[in-house]
């Protein structure tokens, strides 16, 4: 059993809460706002989407650096921050005087995702309350509106854009900004990848060719069709399993160490991490798995991505490895003329808006030339 996991402060809250009902049972959705001091002055606005097991509260100064402009939003997605009932009842806890509250079993909430759908429903129930609430408040015709996206939530929010299509809810997204994409699956680093890697090859392998052919010589082709059909349904059947109430309990992965050595560049952010209680710790299977399946369905349709975006990420990241960057820009580039890419060569590290202050400091400023590039050509 993992540690015990205990939260003592408050959630770190940036701008005015809005609650945003999800269905009749009563769930909610929590996103926070900001807005320029004179809202009629926004210039557009920017949804932030945070990544996997994370929490949208991390990006207080990210929300604040863009708000002066534009009308900041960030949603805690499904089973993640106060949009996690354990977490909520942490925060509101420590809120009403407690000193500690017990947050172990937030990852629990992961029981409920077989796929990413849930999350895409968040994003696109953010973005319509962002366009209402921006045409409200700005007083203007609609603003135009930029996604800047991390990890998972840019698989997130770059299949539901492919998902939607030319649908009237993806016409008003003006860019997207990725940072670190999950376009690919991790690649342990050190003599962990030297057992764990050759598993994690084979399930995306199988799973990528199980039913679904490829370019490959006939025989081959036939070859790994076979390997599929007798090893997937036994993996996806052996995580359905582990992820069962009882023992997901025991076989729910804890998150290793080195992850958190390879988010952030800076000493200082890494130990905010480590202290960061309201980030999920475990993982069940089933979430890990379906994160896979969407990683791999998203590589079958990424040629058609058409939104003009900005691509950042790490040359040696290990949790979201740059061949599905590179495989991503390989087929979408040149799409679009406003279609940019920055590699941080020689960096290994995931979370670039928390890398170390100069570096920060580099990549914000090229998120603003893009945003600058993208709102003076609305056009295109």
């Amino acid at each position: 059993m993992a540690s015990s996991k205990r939260v003592t402060v408050k959630y770190p809250l940036w701008g005015e809460e809005h609650s945003l009902a999800v269905n009749k049972a009563g769930s909610i959705r929590r996103l926070q706002m900001l807005t320029p001091a004179q809202p009629h002055s926004a210039r557009a606005c920017l949804l932030i989407v945070h990544g996997m097991n994370e929490h949208i509260g991390r990006y207080g100064e990210i929300a604040r650096y863009f708000a002066d402009r534009f009308i900041v939003a960030g949603m805690d997605m499904t089973a993640h921050g106060l949009s996690n009932p354990v977490l909520m009842k942490a925060h509101k806890s420590i809120e009403a005087g407690a000193l500690a509250y017990d947050v172990s079993r937030a990852y629990l909430e992961q029981a409920q995702i077989r796929n990413l759908q849930p999350l895409r429903n968040d994003l696109e129930q953010a973005l319509a309350y962002l366009i209402d609430y921006s045409n409200k408040a700005s007083g203007k015709s609609p603003l135009p509106v930029f996604i800047l996206s991390h990890s998972l939530g840019s698989l997130v929010s770059a299949s539901w854009l492919l998902q939607a299509g030319n649908a009237a809810s993806t016409a008003a997204i003006t860019g997207i900004i990725f940072t670190g994409p999950a376009f690919a699956v991790t690649e342990v680093p050190g003599w962990r990848g030297w057992f764990q890697n050759p598993l994690i090859r084979f399930s995306f392998h199988t799973h990528e060719h199980f039913l679904n052919p490829h370019r490959e010589p006939l025989l081959l082709l036939l070859w790994h069709q076979l390997l599929a059909l007798l090893s997937v349904p036994v993996q996806d059947g052996l995580i359905e399993l582990l992820s069962l109430p009882g023992l997901r309990n025991l076989f729910s992965p804890t998150r290793p160490d080195w992850v958190v050595e390879y988010l952030s560049d800076w000493p200082e952010e890494r130990s905010r991490l480590r202290r960061d209680n309201y980030c999920i710790r475990r993982c069940i299977l089933r979430y890990v798995l379906a994160v896979e399946k969407e990683i791999i369905l998203f590589r079958r349709r990424m040629a058609a991505f058409a939104i003009p975006y900005l691509l950042i990420y790490s040359e040696h990241d290990p949790i979201t490895a740059a061949w599905g960057n590179s495989d991503f820009a390989a087929v979408t580039y040149t799409r679009h003329p406003h279609n940019e890419q920055m590699v941080l060569a020689g960096k290994s590290h995931h979370e670039h808006l928390f890398s170390s202050p100069a570096l920060r400091k580099q990549i914000l400023r090229k998120i603003d030339s893009w945003l600058e590039l993208r709102l003076g050509n609305r056009k295109t």
